[in-house]
This record gives C-alpha cells, sequence and structure tokens, in this order.
C-alpha cells in the first residue's frame, strides 16, 4: 500500500498559512501571544488552510521542521512580546533584519537560531512577519497574567490577524 504524498508531515507543513503564539504565561506579559492564540481559538472560526498554534517557549523546533520540510505555508506570523521601549500595549512588527544575529539567551525567541530560521525561511519564500506588543512587565519570579494594557491588546492584534490572513485565506480557496 502506498501513503498519498506528505502524509509523514505534520499538520501545520501543509496549510498556507500559519500563526505562531510564543511566549510563557507564567511570567506576566511574556504570555501575550499564548493569549492571542488562544483569543483567535475561542472567537474566530478558523479557515482550514490557516493553522494557529501556542508554540509557547519551543519555536525553535516547529522552525527548523519547517526549513526541512519539502512542503512550506505561504506566510508565517510569529506572534509575541518585546521590549523596545514603546507604550505598554502598543502593536507593531518587528521586521526580520532587526531581529538580533548574536545569541544572548537560550531562551529568547528573539536570538539565534529562531531569528536566523526565520530569515532563512523568508529566503525560502515564505512571507514571515514577527507580530508584537511592547510589554509592562516580564517579572524575573513567576507572576502570571498580562498587564492591562497588554490584556487590551489581545483582542486588538486577533482582530488585524483575522483581517489580514482570515479573510485572504478564505478568498484564495
Amino acid at each position: 500500500m502506498q501513503l498519498p504524498e506528505n502524509t509523514y508531515l505534520p499538520d501545520f507543513c501543509t496549510k498556507r498559512t500559519l500563526i505562531l503564539g510564543c511566549g510563557n504565561r507564567l511570567f506576566g506579559d511574556d504570555g501575550f501571544g499564548c493569549e492571542v492564540v488562544e483569543h483567535l481559538q475561542r472567537h474566530y472560526q478558523i479557515p482550514d488552510d490557516v493553522y494557529v498554534m501556542d508554540v509557547g517557549t519551543g519555536v525553535r523546533r516547529l522552525l527548523v521542521t519547517l526549513c526541512l520540510s519539502p512542503d512550506l505555508p505561504k506566510s508565517i506570523i510569529v506572534i509575541d512580546a518585546v521590549d523596545k521601549a514603546k507604550a505598554p500595549g502598543e502593536i507593531f512588527e518587528l521586521p526580520l533584519d532587526e531581529l538580533p544575529n548574536e545569541k544572548l539567551d537560550d531562551f529568547s525567541l528573539h536570538q539565534v537560531p529562531s531569528s536566523n530560521l526565520m530569515r532563512e525561511l523568508s529566503e525560502m519564500g515564505v512571507d514571515v512577519h514577527v507580530l508584537t506588543c511592547q510589554v509592562s512587565r516580564v517579572p524575573d519570579v513567576v507572576s502570571p497574567g498580562l498587564s492591562d494594557e497588554v490584556a487590551r491588546a489581545v483582542p486588538r492584534l486577533c482582530e488585524r490577524i483575522a483581517e489580514s490572513y482570515f479573510v485572504r485565506a478564505a478568498s484564495q480557496r
């Protein structure tokens, strides 16, 4: 019996759009990406060709899998919280060329190899975007829960994602 082509690939490799929420809910605003994914899954109809996943702090493994996959999504949207000295709760796109090239911390999405893997996927023809929210607080000790400013940004970013990716994905079927 011969298996259909690409049955060995994880489902996320075969979707048109991949939305990845990054972060750690145990450390305040660092859980922003995870909260966005949960809000999308609870409040929106996700199109069949869009895959929405809370990757927590494990985005690196998923990006490696994608780099090795024979099938790639057309778009990858990485959602994370950052500290770029903006107003807390401000949503903005972080260009790939602004991600650091040097490894400073093993647990940061924005360090090697994650940033290099995102660049590599972009060079392979994938439209990669990093959508971020300015943190108000990321404590040094376990302290779950988003700050009020960042919590208010969750539905705003979800609406932006739905308008940009869900509608487009549905119209391109």
